[in-house]
């Protein structure tokens, strides 16, 4: 997924760059709101601060919006609730308040690409996404059913599944589902983590398995 970010802010920006890479975004960088609006490369969502240098994020995003509907988030530093307003009125899809953690910003990509991506009516009365033959996810509600029976699961063990089904079959690292399960800032052990897998292993036997790969993390495989 391409990702093009209208930010100034260096730090603020690479921050969001290392951050998006390491879940396997590709990160467009531009400074200027001229910048942005002069990128042709093809991209999926704008991450678009107001706060430019040369001209106001808000006209950009209204210019941005009248060119197409590639879905854009705004982030800014600023509290007024009327630009918040503004900029949904304007066409932007969410608005992320500076500060902010990458994993809010990842859920938020997330959240607008699935609101973005058209569903057939079929997949609308469905509503929950269905992985495999026996599990259904309704992150709406945040419950999950096997078989059409509800799971109980611990808010962490929802969290945990919900996050490593978004990518089927992909190996995600210790630190990859620490700091989207638990904390954008975690740096402390990872008891935790395999507290909990194992727990979903338990809870979850046949319907999915998730793989401890070594040194580096995990991957969920959903059951045919």
């Amino acid at each position: 997924m391409h990702v093009l970010l209208v930010e100034d802010d260096e730090p603020v920006a690479e921050s969001l760059r290392r951050g998006l890479k390491r879940y396997g975004f590709e990160v467009d960088w531009v400074t200027t709101g001229a910048a942005a609006l002069a990128h042709t490369d093809p991209h999926d969502v704008v991450l678009l601060d107001l706060g430019l240098p040369d001209t106001d994020g808000l006209d950009v995003c209204k210019a941005l919006r009248e060119r197409g509907n590639v879905p854009i988030i705004v982030i800014s530093a600023r509290s007024d609730e009327t630009d918040r307003v503004v900029g949904l009125e304007l066409g932007a899809d969410d608005y992320v308040s500076k500060p902010f953690g990458v994993r809010e910003v990842i859920a938020r990509i997330r959240a607008v690409m699935r609101r973005a991506q058209p569903r057939t009516a079929e997949g609308a009365a469905a509503g929950p996404d269905r992985y495999g033959a026996r599990l259904t996810i309704d992150r709406k509600a945040a419950r999950v059913h096997v078989d059409g029976a509800e799971v109980a699961l611990a808010p962490k063990e929802y969290d945990l599944l919900a996050f490593l089904t978004e990518e089927p079959g992909a190996l995600m690292s210790r630190e990859q589902i620490m700091e989207a399960v638990w904390d954008a800032n975690w740096f402390g052990p990872t008891k935790t983590l395999d507290v909990h897998v194992a727990a979903l292993r338990r809870k979850l036997t046949g319907v999915v398995t998730i793989e401890a790969v070594r040194g580096v993390g995990f991957r969920l495989e959903i059951a045919r």
